[in-house]
């Protein structure tokens, strides 16, 4: 639990998901946020109702709930959060109360009984790029959070790096989304280099899979277009299986969400023309990991509004593994990319695809990518796992 001055609040994704109970009682439960906000515009009672009633009881006192109020009290939550869809709390409710604010002056008109308000947007968010304000940069905004009646958390962009500055600003709390609920965050030692599998000739996906482990890749991606769902999912099996050999590697399917948990793998990557990232969300809940492939800025606009983790980002040149290309983007086109995703507040892990050889390792560093996605440059090689330990070298050492 946080102390006395400091509120941390974590929100829930709009949409309901695959044991999101169990997933709530473990927040609660461990501590690092004080209280859980149920937020799902359009749900129905009788859904709210089934999630709340399917977390323990004697965790329900940290809960406050966006809507369906007469929920809260016949079922134990804490809190209620009035907003432009229920403004008003219901006559007699005793439990806390928060209230969304969008300027300074809203800070001013705290109404008696209001334990904090929200202030937003705080930072720019990668939920909505280009939704934004100048509150930050505001003269007035230490004097009004200094004069507020009751704590202001800070709301819209927020990530556990961004606390320390938060309270710099005077703010007496700080809400999450995305990132309250990511048991294991990307781990970008990882990410540097990530095997996409391909059955070249001798070779099936799971002995190239193997291949680049021994080489010292710890990301792995299954792809496999031709094969039958029962193949694919026999693969997925067997790649996973290798964590008793090799250790913790982060492990994605390319395109089959529905492989996703039956195979035990970390996350799905989604083709341009694949499954929106925003259905693979609801699908898989927020601790799996979605990339989404993207050739141009509003392509990655769209994947950050939709949910995803990581942007594939390419191609860098042509490519034999796949059909149909977009554009070639070359080094400029991942700088300039890169450049407007942080102008933009878009912070997503950038992996560069298409093509891509040891000697452009350097080259693609130094425009910004986070690393590299390699097929056809490891496992055509002779010797596939030493190809892969020459990229995991270069890519730690041009950084």
């Amino acid at each position: 639990m946080s102390d006395n001055r400091f509120i941390r609040v974590a929100i829930t994704p709009p949409y309901f998901y695959p044991d999101e109970a169990a997933a709530i009682e473990r927040l609660a439960s461990e501590g690092d946020f004080d209280y859980i906000h149920i937020r799902k515009p359009g749900a129905s009672e009788k859904e709210m109702q089934s999630l709340i009633e399917s977390i323990d009881p004697a965790l329900r006192t940290v809960l406050t709930l966006h809507d369906h109020f007469l929920i809260a009290a016949a079922t134990g939550c804490g809190g209620l959060h009035l907003n432009s869809r229920n403004p008003v709390a219901p006559q007699g409710w005793q439990g806390r109360v928060s209230r969304s604010c969008h300027s300074l002056a809203e800070l001013s008109d705290a109404s008696p009984g209001t334990s904090y308000l929200f202030l937003s947007p705080i930072f720019p968010s990668i939920s909505k790029p280009g939704y934004r304000s100048d509150i930050m940069a505001d003269p007035d905004l230490g004097s009004a959070l200094g004069h507020c009646r009751v704590p202001v958390v800070a709301l819209g962009g927020v990530t556990p790096d961004r606390i320390p500055l938060v309270k710099q600003f005077g703010f007496g709390g700080a809400a999450m989304l995305g990132a309250a609920w990511r048991r294991r965050p990307l781990d970008l030692s990882h990410f540097r280099l990530q095997l996409i599998t391909h059955p070249y000739p001798g070779q099936d996906v799971v002995e190239g899979a193997v291949k680049a482990l021994e080489g010292g890749c710890r990301w792995i991606q299954l792809r496999h277009k031709d094969a039958n769902p029962d193949l694919l999912l026999a693969e997925a099996k067997a790649i996973a299986a290798l964590r008793s050999r090799f250790g913790h590697f982060t492990f994605i399917i390319d395109d089959h969400v529905e492989l996703v948990d039956e195979a035990g793998a970390d996350g799905v990557h989604l083709g341009k023309n694949d499954m929106p990232p925003a259905k693979a969300r609801e699908m898989l809940g927020p601790e799996k990991i979605v990339g989404s492939t993207a050739n141009t800025l509003d392509d990655i606009r769209e994947a950050a509004r939709n949910g995803a983790d990581y942007i594939g980002l390419g191609p860098f040149r042509f490519t034999l593994t796949k059909e149909r290309l977009p554009p070639v983007l070359g080094t400029d086109g991942y700088r300039n990319i890169i450049s407007a995703m942080n102008a933009e507040g878009i912070h997503l892990p950038v992996v560069a695809i298409g093509g891509i050889t040891l000697d452009d390792v350097a080259t693609l560093r130094s425009a910004g990518a986070d690393g590299v996605a390699v097929s056809g440059a490891i496992l055509r090689e002779a010797d596939p796992a030493s190809a892969a330990a020459s990229f995991i070298i270069k890519s730690s050492t041009d950084n």
